[in-house]
């Protein structure tokens, strides 16, 4: 796929992370336990992955935590404007738990895809 072809995906990044070492357990209850898998519910949503750093690369992580979802088309205001409508719906997922205030948010951006290589 050449850099100046049609975006094929868009992923919403987000770094995240425990608070502090006392809000380790709340944040693996509920963002690990609850949070992914309830915006990965979202019908917008294709698909959630999270990742734990284990080393640093050219300096430390970022943050703990990075969180992939990709969503369906290309525009990155009609997907945040689903998952916003989505989150916002307190009927949207019978498990949802409200959150425990245990994440720092490090980043978060919406990105889309521009080159692509292997599967």
């Amino acid at each position: 796929m050449s850099t100046d072809a049609p975006a094929r995906k868009l992923v919403l990044l987000g770094l995240v992370g425990p608070k502090n070492e006392s809000a380790v357990a709340a944040f693996n209850d509920w963002y690990l336990g609850n949070h992914i898998e309830d915006t990965a519910r979202c019908p917008a949503v294709r698909s959630a992955r999270s990742y734990r750093a284990v080393k640093g690369f050219l300096g430390e992580p970022p943050a703990p935590y990075y969180t992939v979802y990709e969503f369906e088309g290309d525009d990155a205001d009609a997907a945040e404007a689903a998952l916003m409508a989505y989150q916002q719906d307190p009927d949207a997922w019978e498990h949802r738990k409200p959150s425990n205030d245990s994440m720092a948010v490090m980043g978060a951006g919406w990105y889309e895809e521009v080159l692509e290589f292997g599967e």
